[in-house]
């Protein structure tokens, strides 16, 4: 054989070399997959409302869920709280929310609306009839309700303002749900913890909400 009929064949066994080394080599390790997040399977509290719950003006860890969580873990209360509150939400817009609060599936829901139906003047029948719906819906979803009240400034007319506050007993005694009689107590009407638009509490007013709240979910959790 000649020297150049040598050379092709031992280029030839080299490539099968090379491609049986790659063929057989193992392959390389995949990168490891982040660990999923933990559950956080406590039992939630849902606050649905509008701008009071969401906090206006204020910074989230300002609102009074965020400070009710900050409670809540300082006491031992193994719960979590969720803010469901929109600004400028009425009752009617709550109806179209509720869909997305029942997929939470909460154990316990703060409910607070209707401020806003009272401030734009609509009649009182309305907003307790959509109250009453999401009250309702919330029973059967399986959550426990506790129904914040709320009044309005006295511009308003006694007559109005009569039948709105009155509207939140009547509806605590209808769905035998525990109520708040004012969700603002000791805060509204006081400039120290206000905002200066008179309606909304300021960090240090929310901080009273917060404890307003808890005073009276304490029946419904436990430890």
């Amino acid at each position: 054989m000649t020297k150049l009929c040598w050379f092709a064949l031992a280029l030839a066994l080299c490539g099968c070399r090379q491609q049986e080394t790659a063929s057989g080599a193992p392959p390389a390790a995949e990168a490891p997959k982040p660990a999923a997040p933990p559950v956080d399977a406590r039992p939630e509290i849902a606050c649905f409302g509008d701008s009071l719950t969401a906090g206006q003006g204020l910074e989230p860890e300002q609102s009074f869920p965020a400070l009710l969580q900050r409670e809540l873990d300082r006491e031992g209360y193994r719960y979590r709280v969720a803010n469901f509150g929109v600004g400028g939400d009425t009752t009617q817009d709550g109806l179209e929310r509720l869909p997305l609060v029942l997929a939470d599936k909460p154990a316990l829901v703060v409910l607070e609306l209707g401020a806003n139906d009272g401030l734009r003047g609509q009649p009182v029948a309305v907003t307790e009839d959509n109250l009453g719906q999401i009250v309702r819906a919330l029973q059967q979803g399986g959550a426990q309700v506790l129904l914040a009240g709320i009044t309005l400034p006295p511009n308003y007319g006694p007559a109005y303002i009569g039948k709105f506050q009155a509207m939140y007993p009547e509806l605590a005694a209808k769905y035998k749900i525990p109520l708040i009689p004012f969700l603002l107590a000791g805060v509204g009407g006081n400039s120290r913890l206000m905002q200066r638009d008179g309606l909304h509490p300021n960090a240090e007013g929310t901080g009273v909400v917060a404890h307003t709240v808890l005073q009276s979910l304490k029946p419904l959790i436990k430890k």
